[in-house]
Protein backbone atom coordinates (compact mmCIF):
# COMPACT_ATOMS: atom_id res chain seq x y z
CA UNK A 1 0.00 0.00 0.00
CA UNK A 2 1.47 3.34 -1.03
CA UNK A 3 1.40 6.27 1.36
CA UNK A 4 1.65 9.85 0.21
CA UNK A 5 3.03 12.66 2.36
CA UNK A 6 2.27 16.30 1.60
CA UNK A 7 4.44 19.18 2.75
CA UNK A 8 2.93 20.97 5.75
CA UNK A 9 2.59 24.22 3.79
CA UNK A 10 0.56 22.45 1.11
CA UNK A 11 -1.72 20.85 3.75
CA UNK A 12 -2.43 24.23 5.31
CA UNK A 13 -3.21 25.71 1.93
CA UNK A 14 -5.62 22.90 1.07
CA UNK A 15 -7.39 23.24 4.43
CA UNK A 16 -7.77 26.98 3.91
CA UNK A 17 -8.95 26.51 0.34
CA UNK A 18 -11.78 24.23 1.50
CA UNK A 19 -13.12 26.75 4.01
CA UNK A 20 -16.37 28.53 3.02
CA UNK A 21 -16.46 32.07 1.69
CA UNK A 22 -19.23 34.64 1.62
CA UNK A 23 -21.36 34.69 -1.52
CA UNK A 24 -20.29 37.04 -4.30
CA UNK A 25 -23.83 37.72 -5.47
CA UNK A 26 -26.69 38.42 -3.07
CA UNK A 27 -29.61 40.70 -2.34
CA UNK A 28 -29.82 42.96 0.69
CA UNK A 29 -32.37 42.67 3.52
CA UNK A 30 -33.09 45.34 6.08
CA UNK A 31 -34.13 42.70 8.62
CA UNK A 32 -31.96 41.02 11.20
CA UNK A 33 -31.39 37.29 10.67
CA UNK A 34 -33.36 34.76 12.70
CA UNK A 35 -30.70 32.91 14.67
CA UNK A 36 -30.54 30.71 17.77
CA UNK A 37 -29.32 31.53 20.32
CA UNK A 38 -30.12 35.22 19.99
CA UNK A 39 -26.69 36.86 20.09
CA UNK A 40 -27.74 40.06 18.32
CA UNK A 41 -26.12 43.07 20.07
CA UNK A 42 -25.30 41.16 23.25
CA UNK A 43 -22.45 42.15 25.58
CA UNK A 44 -19.96 39.40 26.40
CA UNK A 45 -16.81 39.04 28.55
CA UNK A 46 -13.40 38.70 26.97
CA UNK A 47 -12.87 35.24 28.49
CA UNK A 48 -16.13 33.54 27.45
CA UNK A 49 -16.21 30.37 25.32
CA UNK A 50 -16.86 30.84 21.59
CA UNK A 51 -20.37 31.97 20.73
CA UNK A 52 -21.94 29.55 18.25
CA UNK A 53 -25.29 29.94 16.53
CA UNK A 54 -27.50 28.42 13.85
CA UNK A 55 -30.23 29.70 11.60
CA UNK A 56 -33.73 29.62 13.08
CA UNK A 57 -35.63 30.02 9.82
CA UNK A 58 -37.66 27.08 8.45
CA UNK A 59 -37.92 28.69 5.01
CA UNK A 60 -34.15 28.89 4.51
CA UNK A 61 -32.03 26.42 2.53
CA UNK A 62 -28.64 27.33 3.93
CA UNK A 63 -26.52 29.87 5.82
CA UNK A 64 -23.05 31.34 5.65
CA UNK A 65 -22.00 33.58 8.53
CA UNK A 66 -18.96 35.77 9.15
CA UNK A 67 -17.35 37.05 12.34
CA UNK A 68 -15.04 40.00 11.81
CA UNK A 69 -12.90 41.96 14.27
CA UNK A 70 -10.01 44.15 13.17
CA UNK A 71 -8.12 42.23 10.48
CA UNK A 72 -9.43 38.85 11.66
CA UNK A 73 -12.24 37.17 9.75
CA UNK A 74 -13.92 33.81 10.45
CA UNK A 75 -16.43 32.37 7.98
CA UNK A 76 -18.57 29.29 8.73
CA UNK A 77 -21.23 27.39 6.80
CA UNK A 78 -24.54 25.93 8.10
CA UNK A 79 -23.63 26.68 11.73
CA UNK A 80 -21.41 29.43 13.09
CA UNK A 81 -18.89 27.35 15.07
CA UNK A 82 -15.50 29.09 15.31
CA UNK A 83 -12.66 27.09 16.82
CA UNK A 84 -11.10 28.11 20.13
CA UNK A 85 -8.06 29.44 18.24
CA UNK A 86 -10.19 31.48 15.84
CA UNK A 87 -12.29 32.84 18.72
CA UNK A 88 -9.24 33.93 20.68
CA UNK A 89 -7.91 35.73 17.61
CA UNK A 90 -11.21 37.58 17.33
CA UNK A 91 -11.46 38.55 21.00
CA UNK A 92 -7.81 39.64 21.07
CA UNK A 93 -8.74 42.51 18.75
CA UNK A 94 -10.91 44.16 21.42
CA UNK A 95 -14.04 46.17 20.71
CA UNK A 96 -16.95 44.74 18.73
CA UNK A 97 -17.17 41.53 16.76
CA UNK A 98 -19.16 42.38 13.63
CA UNK A 99 -21.48 39.69 12.29
CA UNK A 100 -22.79 39.16 8.76
CA UNK A 101 -25.31 36.42 7.99
CA UNK A 102 -26.05 35.30 4.44
CA UNK A 103 -29.16 33.10 4.02
CA UNK A 104 -29.97 31.00 0.99
CA UNK A 105 -33.58 30.87 -0.20
CA UNK A 106 -33.79 28.54 -3.18
CA UNK A 107 -30.87 29.56 -5.39
CA UNK A 108 -30.74 33.15 -4.14
CA UNK A 109 -28.51 34.42 -1.33
CA UNK A 110 -29.72 37.24 0.94
CA UNK A 111 -27.46 39.35 3.14
CA UNK A 112 -29.36 40.22 6.32
CA UNK A 113 -28.86 43.33 8.39
CA UNK A 114 -25.45 43.12 10.12
CA UNK A 115 -25.15 43.28 13.89
CA UNK A 116 -22.45 43.43 16.53
CA UNK A 117 -21.40 41.40 19.54
CA UNK A 118 -20.01 43.82 22.09
CA UNK A 119 -16.85 42.71 23.88
CA UNK A 120 -15.99 44.06 27.34
CA UNK A 121 -12.74 43.64 29.24
CA UNK A 122 -14.78 42.82 32.36
CA UNK A 123 -13.98 39.12 32.63
CA UNK A 124 -16.39 36.62 34.12
CA UNK A 125 -15.75 34.01 36.84
CA UNK A 126 -14.32 30.92 35.18
CA UNK A 127 -16.90 28.38 36.40
CA UNK A 128 -20.64 27.99 36.80
CA UNK A 129 -22.48 25.24 38.68
CA UNK A 130 -26.14 24.24 38.45
CA UNK A 131 -28.59 21.39 38.91
CA UNK A 132 -29.56 19.62 35.71
CA UNK A 133 -33.09 18.36 36.27
CA UNK A 134 -35.79 16.94 33.96
CA UNK A 135 -39.05 18.82 33.57
CA UNK A 136 -41.08 15.65 34.18
CA UNK A 137 -42.51 17.11 37.42
CA UNK A 138 -42.76 13.74 39.19
CA UNK A 139 -39.35 12.10 38.64
CA UNK A 140 -35.96 13.45 39.65
CA UNK A 141 -33.68 10.43 39.43
CA UNK A 142 -31.71 11.69 36.43
CA UNK A 143 -30.49 14.70 38.38
CA UNK A 144 -26.97 16.03 38.87
CA UNK A 145 -25.19 19.02 40.32
CA UNK A 146 -22.82 19.84 37.48
CA UNK A 147 -20.18 22.45 36.71
CA UNK A 148 -19.15 24.11 33.48
CA UNK A 149 -15.98 25.98 32.58
CA UNK A 150 -17.23 29.21 31.02
CA UNK A 151 -13.96 29.73 29.14
CA UNK A 152 -14.53 26.56 27.08
CA UNK A 153 -17.21 23.85 26.83
CA UNK A 154 -15.93 21.46 29.50
CA UNK A 155 -18.66 20.16 31.82
CA UNK A 156 -18.32 17.69 34.70
CA UNK A 157 -20.47 16.27 37.48
CA UNK A 158 -20.05 17.48 41.07
CA UNK A 159 -22.54 14.96 42.43
CA UNK A 160 -24.92 12.45 40.82
CA UNK A 161 -28.33 11.83 42.35
CA UNK A 162 -28.11 8.07 41.78
CA UNK A 163 -24.79 7.36 43.49
CA UNK A 164 -26.59 6.41 46.71
CA UNK A 165 -29.78 4.86 45.34
CA UNK A 166 -32.68 5.11 42.91
CA UNK A 167 -36.41 4.54 42.51
CA UNK A 168 -38.11 4.02 45.92
CA UNK A 169 -34.76 4.44 47.70
CA UNK A 170 -33.71 7.46 45.68
CA UNK A 171 -32.36 10.86 46.64
CA UNK A 172 -33.10 14.44 45.71
CA UNK A 173 -30.04 16.69 45.79
CA UNK A 174 -30.42 20.44 45.84
CA UNK A 175 -29.37 23.89 47.08
CA UNK A 176 -25.66 23.91 46.27
CA UNK A 177 -24.07 27.09 47.61
CA UNK A 178 -20.58 28.56 48.10
CA UNK A 179 -18.87 30.96 50.44
CA UNK A 180 -17.64 33.90 48.36
CA UNK A 181 -17.57 31.96 45.07
CA UNK A 182 -15.01 29.57 46.62
CA UNK A 183 -15.40 26.00 45.25
CA UNK A 184 -13.50 24.63 48.27
CA UNK A 185 -16.19 25.98 50.61
CA UNK A 186 -19.53 24.60 49.52
CA UNK A 187 -22.65 22.86 50.74
CA UNK A 188 -25.58 20.94 49.29
CA UNK A 189 -28.50 18.91 50.59
CA UNK A 190 -29.54 15.32 49.98
CA UNK A 191 -33.16 14.44 50.75
CA UNK A 192 -34.73 11.04 51.38
CA UNK A 193 -32.30 8.07 51.31
CA UNK A 194 -29.07 8.83 53.20
CA UNK A 195 -30.33 12.39 53.57
CA UNK A 196 -28.35 15.16 55.18
CA UNK A 197 -26.41 18.33 54.46
CA UNK A 198 -22.92 18.04 52.99
CA UNK A 199 -20.49 20.78 54.03
CA UNK A 200 -17.04 20.95 52.45
CA UNK A 201 -14.59 23.46 53.88
CA UNK A 202 -10.94 23.67 52.75
CA UNK A 203 -10.61 19.93 52.22
CA UNK A 204 -12.68 18.82 55.22
CA UNK A 205 -16.04 17.24 54.39
CA UNK A 206 -18.83 16.30 56.75
CA UNK A 207 -22.46 15.26 56.68
CA UNK A 208 -24.76 17.12 59.05
CA UNK A 209 -28.12 15.92 60.34
CA UNK A 210 -29.74 19.27 61.01
CA UNK A 211 -33.07 17.94 62.19
CA UNK A 212 -33.83 19.02 65.73
CA UNK A 213 -37.04 19.18 67.80
CA UNK A 214 -36.47 22.89 68.46
CA UNK A 215 -36.48 23.95 64.80
CA UNK A 216 -39.10 23.52 62.10
CA UNK A 217 -37.06 21.31 59.77
CA UNK A 218 -33.56 20.72 58.50
CA UNK A 219 -32.02 23.66 56.65
CA UNK A 220 -33.31 24.36 53.16
CA UNK A 221 -32.30 27.56 51.32
CA UNK A 222 -28.75 28.53 52.42
CA UNK A 223 -26.74 31.74 52.72
CA UNK A 224 -23.05 31.56 53.73
CA UNK A 225 -21.69 34.43 55.79
CA UNK A 226 -18.98 36.18 53.73
CA UNK A 227 -16.16 35.04 56.03
CA UNK A 228 -17.46 33.37 59.21
CA UNK A 229 -18.07 29.62 59.32
CA UNK A 230 -21.77 30.39 59.65
CA UNK A 231 -24.66 29.49 57.36
CA UNK A 232 -28.17 30.91 57.64
CA UNK A 233 -31.00 28.78 56.28
CA UNK A 234 -34.70 28.96 55.86
CA UNK A 235 -36.51 25.91 57.22
CA UNK A 236 -39.56 24.97 55.21
CA UNK A 237 -42.46 22.53 55.14
CA UNK A 238 -42.94 22.62 51.39
CA UNK A 239 -45.82 21.29 49.32
CA UNK A 240 -46.60 21.37 45.62
CA UNK A 241 -49.78 21.09 43.58
CA UNK A 242 -50.18 20.42 39.88
CA UNK A 243 -52.49 22.28 37.49
CA UNK A 244 -54.18 20.93 34.38
CA UNK A 245 -55.26 24.20 32.73
CA UNK A 246 -53.30 26.94 34.48
CA UNK A 247 -50.23 27.99 32.41
CA UNK A 248 -48.24 27.88 35.68
CA UNK A 249 -48.10 24.09 35.75
CA UNK A 250 -47.03 23.74 39.38
CA UNK A 251 -47.59 25.80 42.51
CA UNK A 252 -44.98 25.31 45.25
CA UNK A 253 -45.75 26.78 48.66
CA UNK A 254 -44.92 26.39 52.34
CA UNK A 255 -47.19 25.36 55.18
CA UNK A 256 -44.63 26.94 57.51
CA UNK A 257 -41.14 28.42 57.24
CA UNK A 258 -38.59 30.04 59.57
CA UNK A 259 -35.04 31.40 59.49
CA UNK A 260 -32.24 29.62 61.41
CA UNK A 261 -28.47 30.02 61.80
CA UNK A 262 -25.95 27.16 61.91
CA UNK A 263 -22.43 27.44 63.40
CA UNK A 264 -20.28 24.99 61.41
CA UNK A 265 -17.50 24.55 64.00
CA UNK A 266 -19.70 24.33 67.08
CA UNK A 267 -22.45 22.31 65.43
CA UNK A 268 -25.00 24.66 67.00
CA UNK A 269 -28.25 25.88 65.50
CA UNK A 270 -30.69 28.59 66.60
CA UNK A 271 -33.90 30.23 65.43
CA UNK A 272 -33.67 33.77 64.08
CA UNK A 273 -37.23 34.29 62.86
CA UNK A 274 -40.04 31.86 63.72
CA UNK A 275 -43.31 33.79 63.84
CA UNK A 276 -46.13 31.33 63.12
CA UNK A 277 -48.01 34.00 61.12
CA UNK A 278 -45.02 34.72 58.88
CA UNK A 279 -43.51 32.59 56.11
CA UNK A 280 -39.82 33.52 56.12
CA UNK A 281 -37.61 32.30 53.27
CA UNK A 282 -34.55 32.98 51.05
CA UNK A 283 -31.89 34.52 53.33
CA UNK A 284 -29.02 36.47 51.71
CA UNK A 285 -26.02 38.29 53.20
CA UNK A 286 -24.76 41.76 52.37
CA UNK A 287 -21.07 41.63 51.35
CA UNK A 288 -19.96 43.46 54.52
CA UNK A 289 -21.32 40.56 56.59
CA UNK A 290 -23.28 42.93 58.84
CA UNK A 291 -26.74 42.69 57.29
CA UNK A 292 -28.90 39.66 56.60
CA UNK A 293 -31.75 40.00 54.12
CA UNK A 294 -34.68 37.62 53.74
CA UNK A 295 -38.27 37.48 52.49
CA UNK A 296 -41.49 36.97 54.42
CA UNK A 297 -45.23 36.77 53.73
CA UNK A 298 -47.89 37.30 56.39
CA UNK A 299 -50.52 34.56 56.64
CA UNK A 300 -53.23 33.89 59.22
CA UNK A 301 -55.72 31.05 59.01
CA UNK A 302 -59.40 31.84 58.46
CA UNK A 303 -61.15 28.50 57.97
CA UNK A 304 -60.22 25.82 60.50
CA UNK A 305 -62.78 23.44 58.97
CA UNK A 306 -60.28 22.91 56.16
CA UNK A 307 -56.84 21.37 56.48
CA UNK A 308 -54.06 23.94 56.39
CA UNK A 309 -52.87 22.50 53.09
CA UNK A 310 -56.31 22.84 51.48
CA UNK A 311 -56.84 26.34 52.83
CA UNK A 312 -53.41 27.50 51.66
CA UNK A 313 -53.98 26.09 48.20
CA UNK A 314 -57.25 27.99 47.89
CA UNK A 315 -55.61 31.21 49.14
CA UNK A 316 -52.11 30.89 47.68
CA UNK A 317 -52.58 33.96 45.48
CA UNK A 318 -52.91 36.01 48.69
CA UNK A 319 -49.31 35.23 49.64
CA UNK A 320 -47.27 38.39 48.95
CA UNK A 321 -43.65 38.30 50.08
CA UNK A 322 -41.83 41.44 51.18
CA UNK A 323 -38.08 41.90 51.75
CA UNK A 324 -36.68 42.45 55.24
CA UNK A 325 -33.26 42.78 56.84
CA UNK A 326 -31.62 42.14 60.21
CA UNK A 327 -28.41 43.71 61.48
CA UNK A 328 -25.59 41.38 62.56
CA UNK A 329 -22.49 41.84 64.72
CA UNK A 330 -19.75 39.47 63.45
CA UNK A 331 -17.84 39.81 66.74
CA UNK A 332 -20.67 38.74 69.05
CA UNK A 333 -22.76 36.83 66.45
CA UNK A 334 -25.84 38.70 67.60
CA UNK A 335 -28.71 39.66 65.29
CA UNK A 336 -30.89 42.75 65.57
CA UNK A 337 -34.63 43.17 65.01
CA UNK A 338 -36.08 42.83 61.54
CA UNK A 339 -36.74 45.92 59.39
CA UNK A 340 -38.79 46.28 56.21
CA UNK A 341 -36.67 46.96 53.10
CA UNK A 342 -39.10 46.61 50.20
CA UNK A 343 -42.89 46.45 50.50
CA UNK A 344 -43.95 44.50 47.41
CA UNK A 345 -47.50 43.79 48.55
CA UNK A 346 -48.41 47.49 48.26
CA UNK A 347 -47.84 46.96 44.52
CA UNK A 348 -49.97 43.82 44.61
CA UNK A 349 -46.80 41.81 43.98
CA UNK A 350 -44.48 39.33 45.70
CA UNK A 351 -40.70 39.82 45.97
CA UNK A 352 -38.24 36.99 46.61
CA UNK A 353 -34.60 35.92 46.15
CA UNK A 354 -32.76 39.09 47.18
CA UNK A 355 -29.12 39.09 46.02
CA UNK A 356 -26.76 41.93 46.91
CA UNK A 357 -24.01 43.14 44.57
CA UNK A 358 -20.41 42.73 45.85
CA UNK A 359 -20.08 46.51 46.29
CA UNK A 360 -23.22 46.58 48.48
CA UNK A 361 -24.97 49.12 46.25
CA UNK A 362 -27.58 47.06 44.43
CA UNK A 363 -30.09 44.34 45.18
CA UNK A 364 -31.57 42.21 42.42
CA UNK A 365 -34.71 40.25 43.29
CA UNK A 366 -37.52 38.43 41.49
CA UNK A 367 -41.07 39.81 41.31
CA UNK A 368 -44.25 37.93 40.50
CA UNK A 369 -47.93 38.27 41.27
CA UNK A 370 -47.88 36.02 44.32
CA UNK A 371 -46.04 33.25 46.14
CA UNK A 372 -42.32 32.59 46.30
CA UNK A 373 -41.46 29.78 43.85
CA UNK A 374 -41.25 32.16 40.93
CA UNK A 375 -39.39 29.75 38.64
CA UNK A 376 -42.86 28.31 37.86
CA UNK A 377 -44.48 31.71 37.27
CA UNK A 378 -44.45 32.98 33.69
CA UNK A 379 -44.86 36.59 34.86
CA UNK A 380 -41.69 36.52 37.00
CA UNK A 381 -39.23 39.34 36.26
CA UNK A 382 -35.98 40.58 37.75
CA UNK A 383 -36.07 43.90 39.60
CA UNK A 384 -33.26 46.19 40.74
CA UNK A 385 -33.27 48.04 44.07
CA UNK A 386 -30.82 50.87 44.74
CA UNK A 387 -29.91 50.35 48.40
CA UNK A 388 -28.74 53.97 48.68
CA UNK A 389 -31.84 55.68 47.33
CA UNK A 390 -34.47 52.98 47.85
CA UNK A 391 -35.58 53.24 44.21
CA UNK A 392 -36.78 49.95 42.71
CA UNK A 393 -37.59 49.20 39.07
CA UNK A 394 -37.77 46.25 36.65
CA UNK A 395 -34.57 45.30 34.82
CA UNK A 396 -36.13 46.07 31.45
CA UNK A 397 -32.99 45.33 29.42
CA UNK A 398 -32.63 41.92 31.06
CA UNK A 399 -36.23 40.67 31.29
CA UNK A 400 -38.16 38.78 28.61
CA UNK A 401 -41.81 37.85 28.12
CA UNK A 402 -41.31 34.66 30.15
CA UNK A 403 -39.82 33.54 33.47
CA UNK A 404 -36.69 35.11 34.97
CA UNK A 405 -35.51 33.82 38.34
CA UNK A 406 -32.65 32.29 40.40
CA UNK A 407 -29.95 34.89 39.85
CA UNK A 408 -26.42 35.29 41.24
CA UNK A 409 -23.81 38.05 41.05
CA UNK A 410 -20.28 37.37 39.81
CA UNK A 411 -17.38 38.06 42.17
CA UNK A 412 -16.54 41.28 40.28
CA UNK A 413 -20.12 42.54 40.41
CA UNK A 414 -20.03 43.14 36.64
CA UNK A 415 -22.10 40.07 35.70
CA UNK A 416 -25.40 38.56 36.72
CA UNK A 417 -26.36 35.00 35.83
CA UNK A 418 -30.03 34.05 35.97
CA UNK A 419 -32.39 31.30 34.88
CA UNK A 420 -34.78 32.14 32.05
CA UNK A 421 -37.49 30.25 30.20
CA UNK A 422 -37.58 32.69 27.29
CA UNK A 423 -36.59 29.99 24.77
CA UNK A 424 -39.62 27.70 25.02
CA UNK A 425 -41.48 28.46 28.27
CA UNK A 426 -40.64 25.07 29.74
CA UNK A 427 -36.89 24.58 30.18
CA UNK A 428 -34.72 26.95 32.19
CA UNK A 429 -31.41 28.07 30.61
CA UNK A 430 -28.63 30.21 32.09
CA UNK A 431 -28.31 33.75 30.74
CA UNK A 432 -25.63 36.31 31.56
CA UNK A 433 -26.09 40.08 31.75
CA UNK A 434 -23.34 42.70 32.03
CA UNK A 435 -23.59 45.87 34.10
CA UNK A 436 -20.89 48.53 33.75
CA UNK A 437 -19.47 50.87 36.40
CA UNK A 438 -22.17 53.44 35.60
CA UNK A 439 -24.99 50.94 36.19
CA UNK A 440 -25.82 50.45 32.50
CA UNK A 441 -27.02 46.93 31.67
CA UNK A 442 -26.25 45.10 28.45
CA UNK A 443 -28.47 42.67 26.57
CA UNK A 444 -28.13 39.17 28.11
CA UNK A 445 -26.69 36.19 26.24
CA UNK A 446 -27.36 32.47 26.65
CA UNK A 447 -24.72 30.02 27.87
CA UNK A 448 -22.63 29.19 24.77
CA UNK A 449 -22.43 25.58 23.62
CA UNK A 450 -20.09 23.89 21.13
CA UNK A 451 -23.14 22.87 19.10
CA UNK A 452 -25.68 25.73 19.14
CA UNK A 453 -28.54 23.21 19.01
CA UNK A 454 -27.36 21.50 22.22
CA UNK A 455 -29.71 23.27 24.64
CA UNK A 456 -32.75 22.67 22.47
CA UNK A 457 -31.95 18.96 22.39
CA UNK A 458 -31.23 18.76 26.14
CA UNK A 459 -34.45 17.94 27.98
CA UNK A 460 -33.14 19.32 31.27
CA UNK A 461 -33.48 22.59 33.14
CA UNK A 462 -30.48 24.42 34.56
CA UNK A 463 -31.53 25.11 38.14
CA UNK A 464 -29.85 27.55 40.56
CA UNK A 465 -26.84 28.77 38.53
CA UNK A 466 -23.97 29.79 40.83
CA UNK A 467 -20.70 31.46 39.84
CA UNK A 468 -17.43 29.93 41.10
CA UNK A 469 -13.82 31.08 40.91
CA UNK A 470 -12.75 27.57 39.87
CA UNK A 471 -13.96 23.97 39.77
CA UNK A 472 -14.99 21.71 42.62
CA UNK A 473 -12.24 19.05 42.67
CA UNK A 474 -13.81 16.62 45.17
CA UNK A 475 -14.82 13.40 43.39
CA UNK A 476 -18.57 12.64 43.24
CA UNK A 477 -17.97 9.22 44.81
CA UNK A 478 -16.29 10.91 47.80
CA UNK A 479 -19.48 12.84 48.46
CA UNK A 480 -21.51 9.63 48.06
CA UNK A 481 -19.33 7.70 50.53
CA UNK A 482 -19.80 10.43 53.15
CA UNK A 483 -23.56 10.60 52.54
CA UNK A 484 -23.84 6.86 53.18
CA UNK A 485 -22.45 7.41 56.68
CA UNK A 486 -24.09 8.89 59.76
CA UNK A 487 -24.75 12.62 59.91
CA UNK A 488 -23.29 14.81 62.65
CA UNK A 489 -26.17 15.94 64.92
CA UNK A 490 -26.74 19.59 65.78
CA UNK A 491 -27.30 21.13 69.19
CA UNK A 492 -29.99 23.74 69.62
CA UNK A 493 -28.99 26.93 71.46
CA UNK A 494 -31.05 30.03 72.19
CA UNK A 495 -28.25 32.29 71.01
CA UNK A 496 -25.08 31.81 68.98
CA UNK A 497 -21.77 32.21 70.79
Amino acid sequence: MKRFFFPLSLFVFLLFACSPSVPETYSESGELPKIYPDYVDVTIPVNIAPLTFELDDDEADGMIARYQAGDVEVVCEDKMQPSMEQWHELTAQGGDINVDVFVKYGEQWTHHKPFAIHLTEDSIDSYLSYRLIPASFVSYEALTISQRCLENYDESVIYDNMLCGFEVEGQCINCHNYQQWNPERMQFHARQKDGGTIIAYDGQIKKVNMRNDSILSAGVYPAWHPWLKLIVYSTDKTFQNFHTTNPNKIEVYDLASDIIAYDIDRGEVTNLENDTTEFEVFPAWAPDGRTLYYCSAHYERKNYNLSKNTELLSRCEELKYNIYKKSFDPETKQFGEHELVFNADTLGMSAVLPRISPDGRWMVFTMSGFGYFHIWHHDADLWLLDLQTGEAKPLAMVNSNDTESYHTWSSSGRWLVFGSRRDDGTFTRPFFAHVDKDGKWGKPFELPQKDPDYNRQLLRSYNIPEFMRGPVTIAPQTFADILKGEGEPVEYVKQLR
